[in-house]
Formats: structure tokens, sequence, C-alpha cells
């Protein structure tokens, strides 16, 4: 399984809880004003990888906190996306992912489209909606913007709707 990656941060702890390695995508339609990736956007470029080394790698790098998915935009390559999520969490790895899509939006994807689903059922944390630039959030870590939100995601699942992260941490 390939992946198109736009860049790999080996240590970060500003995307997520923790200190993460985070997987930047490549390929991004949402192109939101003040985007702090935009050499992300076009779906050409970047470098393509190989997921079970992605995968090997990280599972060597015990200090981890967990992993994180950032983009460019991670579900529109929702193949190989699921495809680490699913090795991720069978190893009991925490994933975060950022994504412009909206909760709402992500549910009616997956309804069409199994992929999209896989990567989101196994996804710990999500925070959703676009980057708007008028919003930027200086009072908290996460999210980079009001309008977005930080998503537990398996108990939003479990219920049948958004479950905010601050208000139940793990």
């Amino acid at each position: 399984m390939k992946i198109r990656l736009a860049a790999i941060l080996p240590n970060s702890n500003v995307n997520g809880e923790g200190l993460r390695k985070v997987f930047f995508s490549q390929g991004c339609h949402h192109h939101c004003q003040g985007c702090f990736n935009q050499h992300t956007w076009p779906f050409d470029g970047g470098k393509i990888c190989d997921c079970d080394q992605l995968i090997n790698e990280t599972l060597e790098e015990t200090y981890l906190s967990g992993v994180t998915f950032c983009g460019g935009e991670p579900f529109q390559q929702p193949i190989p996306f699921a495809y680490l999520a699913k090795k991720f969490k069978k190893n009991e790895i925490n994933i975060w992912c950022f994504t412009g899509y909206t909760w709402e939006e992500l549910q009616n994807l997956m309804k069409d489209d199994s992929n999209i689903k896989d990567l989101l059922t196994n996804l710990d944390v999500l925070i959703d909606g676009r980057f708007d630039k008028k919003k930027m959030n200086k009072k908290d870590k996460f999210p980079s913007t009001t309008n977005q939100r930080v998503i537990n995601v398996q108990k939003s699942l479990k219920i049948g709707k958004v479950v905010l992260w601050k208000n139940n941490l793990f």
C-alpha cells in the first residue's frame, strides 16, 4: 500500500496531545484562506511512501504519545490513511486527525464510501471544519480556529452525536 505525503514531522507537541508523529497528507480541495500548509494542496506534489514501512518505523518509536494525520486533507486519501489507522489502532496507538470536513459532512460521505468510514472509525480524536483565518483561536491549543471542534470520535460514533473531547478526556 502506498500513500502520498507532503511531509512527516517526527516529533510534534502542537498537533495533538503529547509527543506525536505527524503525517501530512498531500492534496486538498478545500483551499482554506490562510492555510498553514498551502504547499500540500496539489495532488501531484509530495512523495510516495510505503505504508508498511511507515507503520514499522512508527512502532519502533515507543516514546510517542500517538500519531496525527493532517494535511492537505487525509480524507481525500481515505484508503491509505484507513490502512495506517487500522494498523496503528491494532497496536494501541492513539490517532488524531485534522480535517477540513465537518463531522456531519463525513457522516454523509461515509454512507457512500466505506474507506472514509474505515478511516473515521479508527480515529480517537477528530478536529473538524475548515480553517478560517478570521476565527483564529487564541485561547486554546486546539483547535486552530473557533469554528472547528475537537471531537471524541469513539464516543460520538457510539451515541450517534458529536461528543467534544475537551469535556470528555480519555
